[in-house]
């Protein structure tokens, strides 16, 4: 009797791994597209579950952004329960704009997941991220200019979320469809053909090549700029920028550690109407840190005073640096959310201006 595939054996070793600190009886939700990387996820998690104690449903978000979304949707929950997941359920959600379209529906997927989440009682959603898909992250990072957090790319873990695939290639992922017999769906914006997403439109804009729609930015690192590399620098990009991702997450963490430590030892505390969410820093604590870590405090004191996480630039962070390490009566520094950060009285106080 010979075993399963070898990307059957990695990929159910890797949910394995992913679930195995889980209590007895635990409900572990996956998240499932229907595609290759989500629905090879789901069929591993369907074996290991009832082996490793656990019970093993699944979540399917329609974001209603294509035609025909609501089958593709209902396919994958049927092909979900095939597996013999359960419970299985299907979340239609109605994406925004805030942070474009990608950003968005991000955005709209990772509530629905949480929320599902919670109405389950689920220990813990497992997402169908490969190798590949952090390799893209970083490099869409990198066009941004982010900095250390934004390119150590996507954790394995982060609260109930777990991405038990950030070792495993795409091509793992296709190879378990293939040799359980599966029928993944293939998004026409990720899909090879998207080779055509390079055409340009009337108006100048890259399209998909599907609804003259701006093709996602992510499909277009994946079928022109990812392989543009491995031609100009030879095969292992993307393992490559796992590694480097790898790297930068411990270097990251590290830093917001003593960010927070620093933070902590510079407030002054809480100042004026408490729903203000008024804060004063103590100057000199903060001068005496190394520009990295105080720079990372200062991000999460905008943060921690009200400022919307990612509206915090770093045109904002080195304003309010300035106010730290060259003081010479400047005005306030205007942050995203309506906040503030200025000298008062020998203290950095971030507040809600009042006219």
């Amino acid at each position: 009797m010979t075993g399963p595939a070898p990307a059957v054996a990695a990929a159910r070793r890797a949910v394995h791994d992913a679930v195995r600190d889980l209590p007895a009886g635990s409900l572990v939700l996956v998240a499932c597209s229907g595609g290759p990387d989500s629905l090879a996820l789901a069929a591993a998690t369907a074996f290991v579950a009832p082996r490793a104690g656990v019970t093993a449903g699944a979540v399917v978000v329609d974001h209603g952004l294509q035609p025909g979304s609501r089958e593709v949707a209902d396919a994958a929950a049927a092909a979900c329960r095939t597996l013999e997941l359960g419970p299985v359920e299907v979340v239609r959600v109605v994406v925004g704009t805030a942070g474009g379209p990608e950003g968005a529906a991000r955005e709209a997927r990772y509530a629905a997941l949480d929320a599902a989440a919670g109405r389950l009682g689920a220990a813990a959603v497992l997402l169908g991220h490969t190798l590949d898909d952090q390799a893209e992250t970083v490099l869409l990072g990198l066009a941004r200019g982010s900095g250390a957090r934004s390119l150590a790319g996507m954790p394995s873990r982060r609260g109930p979320l777990r991405r038990p695939f950030l070792a495993l290639r795409r091509a793992d992922t296709e190879a378990v469809c293939a040799a359980l017999g599966l029928d993944p769906w293939h998004d026409p914006t990720n899909t090879p053909a998207a080779r055509r997403v390079g055409d340009v439109d009337d108006g100048g804009d890259v399209v998909d090549g599907v609804r003259g729609r701006p093709a996602p930015r992510r499909s277009l690192v994946r079928h022109r700029l990812l392989p543009a590399l491995e031609e100009a620098l030879g095969p292992g990009v993307a393992p490559a920028l796992a590694r480097t991702a790898d790297q930068l997450r411990e270097d990251a963490d590290a830093l917001d550690a003593l960010a927070d430590e620093l933070l902590a030892a510079a407030r002054l505390g809480a100042t004026g109407d408490v729903r203000d969410r008024d804060l004063d820093l103590d100057p000199a604590v903060l001068l005496a840190a190394p520009a990295a870590v105080r720079r990372r405090a200062l991000r999460a004191a905008a943060v921690a005073a009200g400022a919307p996480t990612g509206s915090v630039h770093r045109s904002h962070v080195l304003a309010l640096d300035a106010l730290v390490t060259d003081w010479h009566g400047q005005g306030p520094v205007a942050l995203p959310g309506g906040r503030a950060g200025l000298r008062l009285c020998g203290r950095l106080r971030l507040h809600t201006p009042h006219d």
